[in-house]
């Protein structure tokens, strides 16, 4: 990256840090179970819901408790069960009209980050019926409030349930786009470990590790706090201690209990302090072929940290110190490299793979320009590149290049 474009760069994150004091962050306020949603709505006034959801999670059951308790409580639930993996701006546009044709007061993002990132963008269009998905992408582009929101997470990942953040890809261009702004924090969240029981090992492994990559890209940026590194370093406890056993029992009530809320610490972490290449080059992939966001990360996660280097090792020897892996008396380049080996060998055991199939030689100049859009000035990186520097994280993760 040229000089010019590095005095830039950390201009702007040094002046977003000085802001964060006065920044409106908000932490939403938490409920144990979806049995406490009726009584929420009621105390609101609102007697009617949008049920912002996927196929696969209606069709097993998973929302059903949900829907029978607001049925209970005669409260109108209309749905929306059509998000897509990567949800996309048809997606946001479809569940907008069921939205409108039923008269809905309020929304819920009930799934992954996809469903929810899907409600949160419904709000927005909600509340800028004359802008589009495009004309919002970006940072600070949304003022007004958005109908309340109750953020339902059954995977351990995403932290949508706390940020400020959407993504959502326009399927025709191939690209993601990021709305950052305050108002798309919802103002509940529910973490209900019972959701997630029938979470498949492999979603398990890859939105832990999506969450792990959320701890430790804001940990390591240059934007942290006092708070967020507090955040950040739970997050990685509570992963390293039960990941695994998740995995391995998905209906481990603890485990799965820990896992929601270490995505949550996480997920409020990087909502103040940002993440890093990893998300960026991530999103590119997911925006192009539509690899899922949290096996994106998990892959790239090691890579990036290693290719890092010295910049990040006192950093990492101490989250490796939180994860409980340090060894005592090491070097902090020792002991961030056990960290480093450490989040490999948890893919691994997960059947996470080390590499990705699928890119193609001709896309990688596109989609490096996209991670360098979206990372700089935001971003707040331990180390600055451009669009050419970071080319070779995709051709470092690619299985074979189409």
């Amino acid at each position: 990256m040229d000089l010019l474009k590095k005095i830039y760069c950390r201009t702007f994150q040094f002046a977003f840090k000085m802001a964060i004091p006065i920044l409106p962050y908000r932490d939403p306020k938490e409920m144990a179970s979806v049995d406490e949603v009726p009584v929420l709505l009621k105390k609101l006034g609102r007697n009617s819901v949008l049920l912002v959801t996927d196929k696969g999670l209606r069709n097993a059951g998973v929302t059903a408790r949900l829907e029978e308790v607001l049925k209970e409580n005669d409260i109108r639930c209309a749905v929306f069960d059509k998000v897509e993996q990567n949800p996309t701006i048809h997606n946001v546009e479809a569940a907008r009209r069921v939205y409108i044709k039923n008269n809905c007061k309020a929304l819920i993002g009930f799934g992954g980050g996809s469903s929810i990132d899907c409600a949160k963008a419904v709000g927005a269009r909600l509340a800028y019926p004359w802008r589009s998905i495009d004309q919002m992408k970006g940072i600070l582009k949304i003022w007004r409030r958005i109908p309340p929101l109750i953020a339902i997470p059954t995977t351990a990942g995403t932290g949508s349930e706390v940020t400020v953040a959407s993504i959502i890809t326009d399927s025709e261009k191939k690209h993601k786009y990021a709305l950052n702004s305050f108002p798309l924090i919802p103002r509940y969240n529910v973490l209900d470990p019972k959701v997630t029981y029938t979470l498949p090992p492999s979603l398990t492994a890859t939105t832990g590790m999506d969450a792990l990559t959320h701890a430790v890209e804001a940990y390591i940026g240059g934007s942290t706090t006092e708070k967020t590194r507090g955040l950040a370093k739970e997050a990685v406890r509570l992963i390293f201690e039960n990941i695994e056993t998740a995995y391995k029992d998905g209906r481990n009530r603890k485990a799965r209990d820990n896992m929601l809320h270490a995505s949550n610490r996480a997920g409020l972490a990087f909502s103040i302090s940002y993440v890093g290449y990893v998300h960026a080059v991530a999103h590119s992939l997911g925006g192009q072929y539509g690899i899922p966001h949290g096996l994106a990360n998990a892959v790239l996660l090691p890579i990036v940290l290693e290719d890092y280097g010295e910049c990040v090792y006192k950093k990492l020897s101490e989250l490796a110190k939180a994860a409980g892996i340090a060894k005592v008396g090491a070097s902090d380049r020792k002991n961030a490299k056990r960290f480093i080996a450490a989040v490999r060998l948890l893919n691994r055991r997960m059947g996470i793979p080390e590499k990705l199939s699928g890119i193609r030689k001709e896309d990688i100049p596109v989609m490096a320009g996209h991670a360098d859009k979206e990372a700089n000035p935001l971003y707040p990186v331990p180390k600055l590149m451009d669009a050419k520097e970071l080319e070779r994280y995709y051709y470092m993760v690619a299985d074979e290049l189409g």
